[in-house]
């Protein structure tokens, strides 16, 4: 891919690919309570995968925005957070499940409803990983773009809603890579009405990487997993 490609995902809706390495993905949400669950593995290795608990803990946080990367299992960067006006995304609350759907907004079927049931993102991101030959073993905590959870002392996890109507966050693909979506509610979301909010996918070839790059440079440890990244890449090059 080196056009320009883009997709909208509307409510409820899932999409995945394999993208190469040196893109810019930029989700877009088109209004208020937009929640993407998303997945990342190696795209020619896909047992290597984004790890939350070793990306929060190499970057000292609890939340993601621009200049957090987003690590793998190996120590590697699976994708960087290069813009960012959305200013907080989740990596702590999971996804939605059928029976916390059904609890929250009322049973519905696509036998019933057809394309207007309510879907969740447990079944969503499973659709999309047989897709590429992956099971339901192969799921694990995503990052929850566009959502914002304060994770409190006592470890209790408080939902805050935050504007997204417009607002955007962009990704460098540092490897080859799947990325696996679903546009459904954030699982601690207190509303009762299920979220409308469209999100678009735009998919460009990422600006080359400078000296001073806030990803890199955000802290030791993101610099190491760059390092882990560009040296797995440099074995693999040919000779021209």
């Amino acid at each position: 891919m080196t056009a320009s490609f883009s997709i909208t995902m509307g409510p409820g809706g899932k999409w995945s690919a394999y993208i190469g390495k040196g893109k810019s993905v930029t989700l877009t949400a088109a209004g208020d309570s937009a929640n993407v669950s998303a997945l990342l593995y190696h795209a020619a290795y896909p047992s290597e995968r984004y790890n939350m608990p070793d990306s929060l803990k190499a970057q000292h946080t609890a939340f993601y925005t621009a200049g957090h990367v987003l690590m793998s299992d190996q120590g590697r960067v699976l994708a960087s957070i290069i813009e960012d006006t959305a200013g907080w995304h989740d990596p702590l609350g999971g996804y939605t499940t059928r029976k916390g759907t059904d609890g929250k907004y009322g049973p519905t079927s696509y036998q019933q409803e057809r394309n207007a049931w309510l879907r969740s993102g447990e079944e969503n991101l499973t659709v999309e990983l047989y897709r590429h030959n992956l099971t339901p073993r192969d799921l694990s905590a995503p990052v929850n773009f566009f959502s914002k959870v304060v994770c409190e002392l006592d470890g209790t996890m408080r939902y805050v809603p935050q504007p997204t109507d417009g607002r955007s966050v962009t990704l460098r693909t540092e490897m080859d890579v799947l990325l696996v979506v679903s546009n459904t509610p954030h699982p601690l979301n207190p509303s009762a009405v299920y979220p409308r909010a469209a999100v678009e996918i735009r998919i460009t070839d990422a600006a080359p990487m400078t000296e001073d790059d806030m990803c890199v440079n955000h802290c030791g440890e993101n610099r190491r997993a760059f390092e882990n990244t560009w040296n797995a890449y440099a074995l693999m090059k040919g000779a021209n």
